[in-house]
């Protein structure tokens, strides 16, 4: 992820050449008790451009300790720390960056509070427009989704597999594909240019747990 090219960089600005489309998990919204251990095995098992802290309806007092154990697990397996919705959550925990939905902030503010070397990505549903705007604003990434049914959150949009690809074939700018992803209908986003796929439940609501499914994904994505 990252300004520089599609694919050029991934979250915390670590440089990799000609990748191809990596893992980016999205916490579920409990993320106390054994989940640390839980997003240790994930990272174990296979490589992870990011992981994102989406807790909902807890203030900054009651987040930091929840995301700290968290943030040490990414930094041990080299995994991009973002924050969802929140800059000032992120700014407080130091975090690789912040995920904007489309009423979560200005990319500029987030970018002056958040330093250069931040990874800002915005949500764009399924509009190449709103895309276009994220970049020129300096985003890092755009998001399109969700692509399938999900119950990580409420479906309000749903997106189009030819908007990834027009978005792929014609922008530099990084994206990810989003919205009820698993290993068996993820081949198609791929081969549509995703750079990224972001998935949650696929993962942690896995029956054989959190390694198998990202060992499931890594042989789809390799």
């Amino acid at each position: 992820m990252g300004r520089v090219s599609a694919g050029g960089r991934r979250p915390g600005g670590r440089i990799i050449e000609n990748p191809p489309c990596q893992l980016y998990l999205i916490s579920p919204l409990d993320v106390g008790g054994e989940f640390p251990a839980q997003l240790d095995k994930a990272l174990t098992a296979g490589p992870v451009a990011a992981f994102q802290f989406r807790v909902k309806d807890i203030d900054q007092h009651a987040a930091a300790p929840l995301a700290a154990p968290l943030q040490e697990v990414c930094a041990a397996h080299d995994c991009a720390f973002i924050v969802n919705d929140s800059v000032a959550l992120a700014k407080r925990l130091k975090a690789d960056g912040v995920h904007l939905g489309q009423s979560d902030g200005d990319v500029r503010e987030a970018r002056g509070a958040l330093g250069p070397d931040a990874e800002i990505g915005v949500t764009c549903h399924n509009s190449r427009h709103l895309a276009m705007e994220a970049g020129e604003a300096g985003a890092d990434y755009v998001a399109f989704g969700a692509f399938y049914p999900t119950k990580t959150k409420q479906v309000v949009h749903r997106a189009e597999i030819e908007t990834l690809k027009m978005w792929a074939n014609a922008m530099e700018l990084p994206c990810v594909a989003i919205g009820g992803i698993t290993p068996g209908n993820a081949k198609p986003l791929i081969e549509a240019g995703a750079d990224f796929l972001a998935v949650s439940s696929a993962v942690w609501n896995h029956p054989d747990g959190s390694a198998a499914a990202v060992r499931a994904f890594d042989a789809v994505l390799a």
